[in-house]
């Protein structure tokens, strides 16, 4: 599969020449139309076990408009693999883009009640999966687990030689975030901007995937879900759409406009000393703008 290369863009404007800080732009966006962003990083080594182990079939785990359903669709027809998908909560009468998206691509989607689905996708139940749905080898909800860490580990490769005070990230399951962690330098802080309202269990997750604890240079907030996840209001939009047209870069309602908006905000508020250099992690995945009312957003 054809990885573009990735490219830094800066960010300038009023507010960041005032507080004498520098901010760029990792674009992880732009390096595959369908497997965007932190997707292919945290899916690569997943891909490699399940060919050494001989595993022919995928089963991985999402919502109706999840990046990572339709990554997962893509790399395992890429890459010779059928491809399950378990969807979270009933099927509903009109499927998404997203959904459709990854039938087209081959993937056969099975709908669980939520319940059941937050119980068995971190794969903590390897038997009842097989009993349930077959031999298959499984990738837990947005790649979290060690091969998704190490995967993620090797974004920070991708901005060498370049040198940064500040790591900032959007957080769904804490995977990138982890791999950005430990690969990280000890004089380097890495911030996570969760996506999720009130998931204060989100930091015992990361430690549970850094397995040690978690360092002073590490930050988590909670302050930019606008009301939950996959939550947005007028504020929202409006940030996203200008802040495309001044620089330009596409951002998602539910996980990198909340992690741009709170990175900014945090200048705003002094959180990065003058002089600091900080480098946004754009994830990539735009499938939640599909849910979006058309003409809500300019691009």
């Amino acid at each position: 599969m054809h990885i573009n290369p990735i490219g830094i863009d800066p960010l300038d404007n009023e507010l960041l020449r005032r507080k004498k800080v520098q901010l760029d732009i990792l674009r992880l966006d732009e390096i595959h139309p369908v497997v965007s962003g932190n997707k292919w990083f945290k899916l690569q080594y997943y891909l490699i076990d399940a060919t050494e182990k001989g595993y022919d079939s995928l089963l991985t785990f999402g919502g109706a408009y999840s990046n990572h359903i339709v990554a997962t669709a893509y790399a395992a027809r890429q890459h010779g693999f059928k491809a399950t998908g378990i969807i979270r909560g009933e099927a509903p009468k009109i499927w998404s883009p997203t959904l459709l998206e990854a039938t087209t691509l081959g993937m056969e989607l099975i709908f669980l009640p939520r319940k059941i689905f937050g119980t068995l996708k971190r794969n903590d139940f390897p038997e009842e999966l097989e009993q349930r749905f077959g031999k298959h080898y499984i990738i837990p909800e947005g790649g979290y687990g060690k091969p998704g860490v190490r995967g993620a580990q090797e974004i920070m490769d991708t901005i060498k030689p370049r040198y940064y005070t500040h790591f900032v990230a959007a957080v769904g399951t804490g995977t990138t975030l982890t791999g950005i962690l430990q690969s990280s330098k000890n004089d380097q802080q890495v911030v996570g901007i969760s996506a999720m309202k009130n998931n204060h269990g989100l930091e015992a997750e990361i430690r549970h995937l850094y397995e040690k604890p978690l360092p002073e240079r590490f930050y988590l907030f909670h302050d930019y879900h606008f009301d939950g996840f996959a939550k947005y209001n007028e504020a929202l939009i409006s940030f996203i759409n200008t802040f495309y047209l001044n620089s330009s870069v596409p951002l998602d309602f539910v996980y990198t406009a909340k992690m741009m908006y709170g990175a900014l905000d945090l200048v705003k508020k002094g959180f990065f000393p003058a002089g600091s250099s900080i480098l946004t992690i754009h994830s990539g995945g735009l499938q939640g703008n599909r849910s979006l009312k058309e003409g809500l957003l300019r691009f």
